[in-house]
């Protein structure tokens, strides 16, 4: 991620917890707890222009309303104080790809928001010549095949990037490096499926998408739009509240059992496209996150398919 891009991301949480702040504290007392990613956040707004924190405003607005009609329990009445911070990023690594929690000490509860500016992705993994991906990922240790079958293709990168050379150098990229370890990382997960058949669909996709439910919040500038998805995986959203009732009923989704397909997107030499049971389908796409070759490459991973649970929710700004 650029680090323009970066700063718009943490700009438009800030958007989020502001609004969120505003429009909570009309109704019942609320603090925002001001930890480092608080500052970093508070940083990256004030590098904006007027009319960037407007646009901002209205795209977390429109989310927020709705938020606030799924999760009751934010604005329920009672005398007790709402908090709300930003997550430090080191918790992603963690499994918690929550961006913004809303907390109510009180009845130990909570709930969290991914906020997302004008794209999709769900996860930039990487693959290197020691990244165990297997371990990270679902807690099964890369088999010595999969060592074996990579070893020669980041030889080449470590050779290339002795010479200093550039990704735009290279011959045959695709050919040389993406396909032979796209290839690698297949087997490696078919490998292991085979093992564990009962466990890797479930651990990859809470892998992807994290150990807690949430919402993912993705504005998207160029429609007007904010939309919303729900992961209520292990049913801990739209719980009613004491006095407000909930105004939308999300379903919860089931997570995957079995891997139907795993293979190459066709007529393509870097995107891998899984599809599993439940209607849960992602699509892997390898490249080079520098100009210059380096011995690793990230993925852009990406839903493509979702179960017909998880309902997206456009909401449209009022200007």
């Amino acid at each position: 991620m650029s680090k323009k891009s970066n700063n718009q991301g943490r700009a438009y949480e800030f958007s989020y917890l502001i609004i969120l702040y505003k429009e909570i504290s009309k109704i019942r007392p609320v603090i925002i707890n001001k930890n480092s990613s608080y500052f970093s956040a508070e940083k990256a707004w004030n590098t904006l222009t007027d009319d960037n924190k407007n646009l901002y405003k209205v795209s977390a607005l429109a989310g927020i309303n709705t938020i606030f009609d799924l999760e009751p329990l934010i604005l329920d009445d009672s005398n007790d104080e709402l908090e709300i911070e930003i997550q430090a990023d080191d918790k992603g690594k963690l499994g918690d790809v929550r961006d913004i929690l809303i907390i109510r000490q009180g009845i130990e509860w909570e709930i969290g928001l991914s906020i997302k500016h004008n794209h999709f992705a769900v996860k930039h993994s990487r693959l290197s010549k020691k990244l165990d991906f297997g371990e990270k990922w679902y807690g099964k240790n890369c088999s010595e095949l999969y060592w074996r079958d990579i070893k020669p293709i980041f030889e080449y990168l470590d050779n290339e990037k002795k010479k200093s050379s550039k990704w735009s150098d290279l011959p045959n990229k695709e050919d040389d490096v993406y396909v032979p370890l796209l290839k690698a990382f297949k087997k490696e997960l078919e490998r292991q499926n085979t093992l564990n058949k009962k466990e890797i669909p479930k651990l990859i996709v809470e892998y992807l998408l994290g150990k807690f439910d949430f919402y993912k919040i993705i504005g998207i500038d160029n429609k007007k739009i904010t939309q919303i998805q729900s992961y209520n995986l292990r049913g801990t959203l739209n719980k009613p509240g004491n006095e407000r009732k909930k105004n939308i009923e999300i379903p919860i989704s089931i997570l995957p059992t079995r891997i139907v397909s795993l293979d190459f997107k066709p007529n393509s030499k870097n995107t891998l496209e899984l599809y599993l049971d439940a209607g849960w389908q992602f699509s892997f796409r390898i490249h080079n996150a520098s100009t210059k070759v380096e011995p690793s490459l990230k993925f852009d991973i990406q839903i493509i398919g979702m179960p017909t649970t998880i309902i997206p929710i456009d909401c449209k700004w009022k200007q």
